[in-house]
């Protein structure tokens, strides 16, 4: 199955922690057999609204052929790393 994941890092972190939280997250995807697809740092952006006090993120997206397991531990990572501002999994259909 394919899907999009996307992941906003707290825009306060130095450049190279920023990086390695999202190549933490895509680790997760690879070492469980999943293929990424496309990967691409969208950068820091305004967000729409204010999360935690911070009004920017630095943006994520990675397009990947994932199993459960792995959508399942990339989900639990997200929400307990208190770096990762907010985090979306969307499956898409072909």
């Amino acid at each position: 199955r394919k899907y999009e994941l996307m992941i906003i890092v707290k825009p306060d972190l130095e450049e190279t922690a920023i990086k390695k939280e999202a190549e933490t997250l895509k680790k997760v995807l690879t070492d469980r057999k999943c293929n990424i697809l496309e990967e691409k740092a969208i950068g820091q952006r305004e967000l729409a609204y204010e999360m935690n006090k911070y009004k920017n993120g630095y943006y994520f997206l990675f397009v990947a052929e994932a199993n459960n397991e792995a959508i399942s531990e990339f989900d639990r990572l997200a929400r307990l790393n208190e770096n990762i501002l907010r985090h979306l999994i969307v499956r898409i259909d072909d």
